[in-house]
């Protein structure tokens, strides 16, 4: 099934449609909303841009399996070292702000970075694993 094949991917996307909707949902009872509104990156936009980038990681590291098998592990610490230096370019701006909000916004932006950190591990896993 050519489904199959694209499983990881419909996983990422899927996991970031549900991340997105718990988020929203928990700072919507927690995050004033004067502060969301002021966010450098809205939730959404962090849920986008980090999403692709994991669905970036995920398709190269198929690519990466089919091709040469042995070196997954270090394309997955390459990938994420470039997607480490993504987000801190990001994050440069919220840093060199100085307001009420801005821890609030870091936290949004890690738990971000954290949450697809974990997907694109657990999906690498399970990428070593398959035994082909």
């Amino acid at each position: 099934m050519k489904l199959k094949k694209y499983n990881s991917l419909i996983t990422v996307f899927i996991a970031a449609i549900i991340g997105l909707i718990v988020h929203k949902t928990i700072s919507h009872f927690i995050i004033p909303k004067e502060f969301e509104a002021d966010f450098v990156y809205a939730i959404p936009l962090l849920y986008a841009i980090f999403g692709l980038l994991a669905l970036a990681i995920v398709f190269l590291l198929k690519k990466v399996k089919e091709t040469a098998p042995d070196s997954v592990g270090y394309a997955f610490l390459a990938l994420t070292t470039v997607n480490m230096v993504i987000a801190y370019a990001l994050l440069r701006p919220i840093i060199h702000i100085h307001l009420p909000k801005t821890p609030t916004e870091k936290m949004n932006f890690f738990v971000v970075f954290i949450y697809f950190l974990a997907i694109e591990t657990y999906l690498t896993i399970r990428i070593l694993n398959n035994k082909q």
